[in-house]
């Protein structure tokens, strides 16, 4: 399945036995003895003894990664770089991916989600020596192209100012690059378990005197399991699981949060067994996942084109109707002349239903979007209008903290979950591994790097969450918070540019900028331009005014301030001038964007 136009992850993937054959080759982990009344005593995170403790041989890693997907794997090419000598083993519950060059394998480009890496996404990669590598497998993105609702013809944007393009690629194709680049080049230090899942049994942080270690439960999980992320449950067998050691525990999982979500069992478990004086000075704040309700829920489905040969194969295509029933973007999936398309819906639309009338779609494409219509033949739309639907995650993050004691740390999509529509899942997830890079650096032991990255990157989660979330609310809510301050920076920026900064997007995008520095610049920008806005109206009224008398008693006034009321005047005027495009109702943020000829990013 591919996605939006930038976006995070999920995936179906095939077993292949190339893959098993090279997991099975490494060298079995270094194995050591776990005194039995340890192993009988320690407590789980639940709070309860577990027989999956009563073994005697524990496997031991220096490093344990739970998710294999970017972050995970390229947390992994990191520590390999950085400690050549020691084990990282790497767990994920889903098949290994296919093989990157693999065009079969890649030839159903509705199947994949397509990611877009700016910046922040290229100079992560490009810190670990893989930019090359996964350039090779994109599509560069130079610009796009909008319809509003009804418009006969799109307003086309290249972006050739842009300090990075936007290259394009399946996201599971990055995550084979990232596999190909362990198994041909760090296949000594980096095993690969996939069609497991993790679960943790001791995060060593109650007594390090007695428990130096993170210990983990792996369970095989079933094959169905392993060919799909969306299953409600995993099945796993639990009765001869293989208990793991390590040093450090980087939870890398996505919205599964399996390391997350124990932690913030156990964290809670902590709270309620302390009095509540104790509790009230002394326990500090609770580790917690916040979770957003969901109040402008899309289901999404997927639509396979090849645009025609007049058309420009190296842009973002995109419309929506009016009222926004129907939002259409579409993406380069390859430099063939492939598009992925996905078609947003509200969840209650007849036509976001499974088994769904495809003479229907057929219909309100043909009166909304004729110009996409004619691309997307009946076959297509007969298996578009029979997909179930798949819904887009939910906004969440994780704080105050990302850590849990100095061996366990959260990163990616697990610690800050974004809807995918500016590209700031995928992106930000790899930027937190080449931060996680630099404090290792920096730090004298992996203690240290785990709670400073934590400190760094907790406050990170929350901001990006926090104003990617302004930019998905419904209705009058999304205008105040979303499409007024994108007409507002379009104004400002273009009139005051050393003084007012770009759209909160374009912002976003910028790979020196944290995310805590985007929200405070933006904050100062308001606060200047309301001032601006109170003064100038305040003005234009007195400059009224005064005209008036100035009129009324031209020979009695001084020539300045007849100069000055008509210069208020106009300057008022204009002011409206530059707003009366934008005041439509139902505008979106493409036609702000247009009508205001900003850019959507500049990275």
């Amino acid at each position: 399945m591919c996605h939006l136009r930038l976006v995070p992850t999920i995936q179906s993937l095939v077993l292949t036995v190339a893959a098993l054959s090279i997991t099975s080759a490494w060298v079995l982990p270094r194995r050591h003895n776990i005194p039995l009344h340890r192993l009988f005593t320690t407590t789980t995170t639940d709070g309860l003894t577990t027989e999956a403790w009563q073994k005697e041989e524990v496997e031991d890693a220096d490093f344990v990664i739970c998710g294999g997907g970017p972050a995970g794997l390229l947390s992994a090419i990191m520590l390999a770089q950085k400690f050549p000598e020691q084990k990282v083993k790497v767990y994920d519950r889903l098949a290994p991916p296919p093989n990157p060059s693999d065009k079969e394998a890649w030839s159903d480009v509705a199947r994949f989600y397509l990611i877009g890496l700016g910046s922040r996404g290229q100079a992560s990669l490009r810190q670990f020596g893989l930019l090359d590598k996964v350039i090779e497998k994109c599509v560069t993105v130079l610009g796009r192209k909008d319809w509003a609702p009804d418009a006969d013809e799109g307003v086309e944007r290249i972006f050739d100012d842009r300090k990075v393009d936007t290259i394009v690629l399946p996201r599971d194709k990055l995550v084979g690059v990232l596999h190909q680049e362990i198994v041909q080049k760090y296949a000594s230090c980096i095993e690969l378990s996939y069609g497991y899942e993790i679960e943790p049994l001791d995060f060593g942080t109650d007594d390090p005197s007695q428990q130096e270690k993170v210990f983990l439960r792996a369970s095989r999980c079933s094959p169905q399991t392993a060919a799909s992320e969306q299953q409600a449950e995993v099945l796993c067998d639990t009765d001869q699981p293989t208990i793991v050691s390590s040093n450090l525990l980087i939870a890398a999982d996505g919205t599964v949060r399996t390391i997350a979500n124990a932690i913030q069992k156990r964290d809670a478990a902590r709270f309620k067994a302390m009095n509540p004086l104790k509790r009230m000075l002394f326990a500090g704040k609770q580790f917690k996942i916040t979770r957003y309700e969901d109040d402008n829920r899309r289901i999404y489905k997927t639509i396979p084109m090849a645009v025609p040969k007049d058309w420009r194969g190296d842009i973002n295509y995109s419309a929506r109707t009016k009222h926004s029933r129907v939002v259409f973007d579409a993406l380069p999936a390859n430099n063939d002349g492939d598009y992925c398309g996905v078609l947003l819906l509200r969840e209650d639309d007849s036509l976001a239903k499974a088994n769904s009338d495809p003479k229907q779609l057929r219909q309100v494409l043909e009166e909304t979007l004729p110009y996409f219509s004619a691309i997307i033949d009946d076959d297509a739309l007969r298996k578009v209008a029979a997909k179930p639907p798949s819904y887009l995650p939910a906004f969440r993050y994780i704080g105050p903290r990302l850590n849990e004691g100095n061996k366990t740390l959260i990163l990616g999509d697990c610690a800050h979950t974004v809807k995918p529509y500016f590209g700031l899942g995928a992106n930000s997830a790899l930027e937190d591994v080449k931060i996680l890079g630099d404090i290792i650096d920096q730090t004298d032991s992996l203690g240290e790097a785990v709670e400073s990255f934590s400190k760094k990157r907790a406050i990170e989660a929350k901001k990006l969450v926090s104003i990617s979330r302004e930019l998905d609310r419904p209705g009058a809510l999304g205008f105040v918070t979303f499409i007024l301050p994108i007409i507002l920076d379009a104004i400002f920026h273009k009139s005051f540019p050393k003084i007012f900064s770009p759209n909160v997007i374009t912002m976003l995008q910028r790979e020196g900028l944290t995310f805590q520095q985007v929200a405070r610049k933006k904050r100062f920008d308001r606060i200047g331009q309301v001032l601006l806005l109170i003064v100038g109206g305040y003005s234009f009224y007195t400059a009224s005014k005064m005209s008036l008398v100035t009129l009324a008693k031209a020979l009695g006034q001084k020539t300045s301030t007849v100069t000055a009321g008509f210069a208020t005047l106009f300057l008022g005027g204009n002011l409206i001038k530059r707003l009366l495009p934008f005041l439509v109702r139902g505008m979106a943020p493409a036609d702000v964007l247009n009508k205001s000829n900003s850019k959507l990013t500049d990275s």
